[in-house]
């Protein structure tokens, strides 16, 4: 059984599939330019000593997302 949530309540070393992107206009556009498109498997790395940003495994690429973004991105993991 697998639960839909939004990127940042990933923990370190999970993993979850990008269902859907509610951003805005521009942060959506950001976002899918780095790869964050439906179906793709996004794994959490770390998250800094302040807890914000947190460090995302996509496609091959490290990449740190602030809450605040994150918080678009629904995933569903499992």
């Amino acid at each position: 059984m697998s639960k839909q949530t939004c990127l940042n309540d990933i923990k370190p070393g999970q993993y979850g599939v990008v269902t859907a992107l509610r951003s805005g206009n521009s942060m959506r556009r950001r976002l899918l330019d780095i790869g964050l498109i439906e179906n793709t498997v996004v794994e959490c790395l770390g998250r800094s000593p302040g807890g914000d940003p947190s460090a995302f495994l996509i496609r091959g690429a490290v990449i740190a997302i602030r809450a605040a973004d994150g918080d678009g991105v629904l995933v569903r993991v499992s």
